[in-house]
């Protein structure tokens, strides 16, 4: 689990929370051609320094959409995540052999040297409080973001993009004929 070392010092971090936002946050963005790494901590080298000081440790952005897309999953009442193209043209994917489900579909996250922002396209189950399941999946994904990646999560955005009704017959991933 990567968190931040001794060698942020009280300047450093007084330093971050005085900057705006837009210098805090990403200039990476996961999913684009540039390189989508994101410093958790800074490192220091040489044999005099302890083990677990020495080097750097970077997360992918696609690493933080895995995390956010799974977290967001296992709230109750969460159908599934992406709008529905994305969901139409992931499901074909999915059944490609070879291909896998993605778990990142309907995520998007930018990643900075120590925060991140998350952005969510959610399908709820009808009947379900939608502000309540919203604070749940905030508090899910802030949780598990921050737990496993040492990152500050500083928003969760989530967007309700449908409402899977009961009396539809098929899931997205069962096929039309058999």
């Amino acid at each position: 689990m990567a968190t931040k070392t001794a060698s942020h010092s009280a300047a450093e971090t007084a330093q971050d929370r005085s900057a705006t936002e837009d210098e805090r946050l990403p200039r990476q963005t996961a999913g684009t051609g540039r390189d989508a790494n994101t410093t958790v901590s800074e490192g220091t080298s040489g044999t005099q320094e302890p083990a677990a000081t020495r080097g750097r440790t970077s997360i992918a952005g696609g690493v933080v959409e895995k995390i956010a897309g799974m977290a967001a999953r296992e709230v109750p009442g969460v159908h599934a995540l992406g709008g529905t193209l994305s969901r139409t043209l992931g499901a074909v994917r999915d059944r490609v052999p070879g291909g896998r489900a993605q778990v990142s579909r309907g995520v998007k996250v930018e990643v900075g040297q120590r925060q991140t922002a998350i952005e969510l396209d959610v399908m709820v189950e009808y009947g379900v409080p939608i502000s309540d399941l919203a604070r749940e999946v905030r508090e899910n994904v802030i949780s598990a973001v921050e737990r496993m990646t040492g990152l500050e999560v500083i928003e969760v955005n989530v967007s309700i993009v449908d409402v899977r009704l009961p009396d539809e017959e098929l899931e997205d991933d069962e096929p039309r004929v058999q």
